[in-house]
């Protein structure tokens, strides 16, 4: 197996981390609080943040056409495009809900956007960056699922269609997909049956990582790997609210943001 820590990126500074804001569930109201939340979240970081990484489902379906995108979250927009204005790096990791991002967010916000996961060397420690979905030895049938979506020829075909109907189909999806999530796999399952602990515990067998930082679990989870790394999980902005700190002193933890505020 080919190493997965290659031509990493060098930075250092205050990193913060969020993904699975999933905005546009489970209706435009509770979308809209979540985002407001969001964006104060946002604003309240702007003074010390140097970096910021947006692991992916930040939307629950985006789509863009040459001359279309989705509908709505211009508070959130406008807000990262007021950080990179001031001088704040983004980074932006395609999830399973928003694989079809394009250059809208290159263009639009400045920001650097990757569709696997990246080898980052963050304040002088070996990241693993990234998402999270499809990693690991087991999921065979998503795993095919992402690479029929993936390929381009696919996405052409989709695109084909008025952005009414393929907006609505995209949503029926969704629905159908969270009416089918079980309770078990809002839980911890064990070391044994997390597909991202197993892949942490393989990678760590031939190379040094110091943290893997991935999403797409919802789950807050900070779980040691054979003692040679750490695995973060850093949750999500549907029930958690939850976000990883990366300063550069060094100091690393996840951290809640207070929706009273």
């Amino acid at each position: 197996m080919a190493a997965v820590f290659q031509n990493p990126i060098t930075i250092n500074g205050n990193a913060y981390f969020a993904s699975d804001f999933h905005l546009g569930v489970p209706n435009p109201d509770e979308s809209r609080w979540r985002e407001c939340q969001i964006v104060k979240w946002l604003d309240s970081i702007k003074n010390d943040c140097t970096h910021l990484f947006l692991l992916g489902d930040i939307f629950d379906y985006w789509f863009e056409y040459k001359d279309v995108v989705p509908r709505g979250y211009y508070l959130l927009l406008a807000q990262l495009h007021e950080l990179q204005a001031k001088g704040i790096v983004i980074y932006y990791f395609t999830g399973n809900h928003d694989m079809w991002v394009q250059d809208y967010f290159t263009k639009e916000i400045g920001a650097h956007v990757f569709r696997q996961q990246q080898a980052f060397v963050i304040n002088g420690k070996r990241c693993m960056v990234g998402h999270g979905d499809g990693l690991g030895p087991k999921d065979s049938g998503y795993k095919f699922i992402k690479a029929v979506f993936a390929f381009r020829p696919n996405q052409k075909l989709y695109g084909c269609l008025h952005p009414r109907h393929s907006f609505a189909i995209a949503r029926f999806f969704s629905r159908k997909s969270r009416a089918m999530t079980s309770i078990e796999e809002e839980k911890y399952l064990g070391d044994d049956k997390e597909m991202l602990v197993q892949y942490c515990k393989g990678i760590v067998q031939n190379e040094q990582i110091d943290y893997f930082i991935y999403g797409h679990r919802h789950l807050i989870i900070e779980k040691d790997v054979e003692g040679k790394a750490t695995y973060f999980n850093i949750g999500d902005w549907i029930r958690h609210f939850s976000y990883l700190t990366f300063k550069n002193n060094g100091e690393i933890r996840i951290e809640i943001w207070p929706t009273n505020n």
